[in-house]
């Protein structure tokens, strides 16, 4: 992944880690090599199908619930799966959301299988909806309040670098689920350690969020700096993270940049302020 900042000041905080000892029986963070070769349902529309049709098939997959039609509901499914090219990951979203079947959807690696289409780099349209389906059907994995099994398994794969890498060249959709994966993924004790076990981990984090802020100052894109801000804040729990922010938070996160952006917002503004305690407590 290649960084453009024109000014990055994260080598200023290398200091608060210099120190690090190596992550031993843990993954390092590695940039993946590209992949040649949905989300949250509804945001994106399949162009194979109509809205009508495609809402029958979400329908059949509430259907598998119920032992009365699921029989039916599988032989309906089973006939569209030529007519609906996205139908194996929304029947793997409905596995992974829910709470009796994500624990053997975990067990089997089945988002593994999801990877290749996170590593996809084209920009054209296909691709885009590809990744934003995919980064759906983790970010359903996360959302659950009992995630701590998950977090362990994403840790033990590609999945940070997998977002960083989105969270810097995806659309607008595909860089706020992204971030909403690494930002549970920090909320995580565990997956907190993790990123600021060694400089190396922080600085690449670190360094994708800030460019982040950089963009956001022209798009002003309220709900990427709400997670953006969620995200600093949570490493500021960290207390070598916090030394290292206090010389690397980026400028328009503490000179009220954002004022009007979040003038609606209270909770974001909220956050921002104790971030920016934090960074100021001696």
């Amino acid at each position: 992944m290649q960084h453009n900042l024109q000014y990055n000041p994260y080598p200023r905080g290398v200091q608060a880690f210099q120190d690090s000892p190596a992550a031993s029986g843990l993954p390092p963070l590695v940039h993946p090599t590209p992949h040649q070769g949905i989300f949250l349902s509804g945001n994106a529309p399949n162009p194979s199908l109509s809205v009508n049709e495609e809402s029958k098939i979400y329908a059949l997959v509430i259907d598998l619930l119920n032992p009365e039609t699921r029989e039916s509901a599988l032989l309906e499914l089973s006939k569209k799966r030529e007519q609906y090219d996205d139908l194996a990951l929304v029947l793997w979203h409905s596995f992974a959301s829910h709470p009796e079947t994500r624990q053997l959807f975990l067990n089997a690696h089945i988002p593994l299988f999801l990877y290749p289409f996170l590593n996809t780099t084209s920009k054209t349209r296909p691709f885009e909806y590809l990744r934003l389906t995919s980064l759906g059907v983790i970010g359903a994995l996360v959302k659950q309040n009992d995630n701590t099994t998950v977090i362990h398994f994403l840790l033990s794969t590609e999945i940070i670098p997998l977002c960083l890498r989105i969270m810097e060249t995806g659309s607008e959709l595909s860089k706020t689920v992204a971030i909403f994966i690494v930002q549970k993924i920090l909320l995580d004790e565990t997956g907190l350690t993790y990123i600021c076990h060694t400089y190396e981990r922080f600085y690449a984090v670190g360094t994708v969020l800030s460019n982040m802020v950089n963009q956001l100052v022209e798009t002003q894109a309220v709900r990427l700096l709400k997670h953006v801000v969620r995200c600093y804040l949570r490493l500021s729990d960290n207390l070598r993270a916090r030394e290292a922010l206090r010389a690397c938070l980026p400028e328009p996160l503490r000179d009220n940049t954002f004022n009007a952006l979040l003038k609606g917002d209270m909770v974001t503004k909220r956050c921002l302020t104790t971030l920016l305690n934090n960074l100021n407590e001696q």
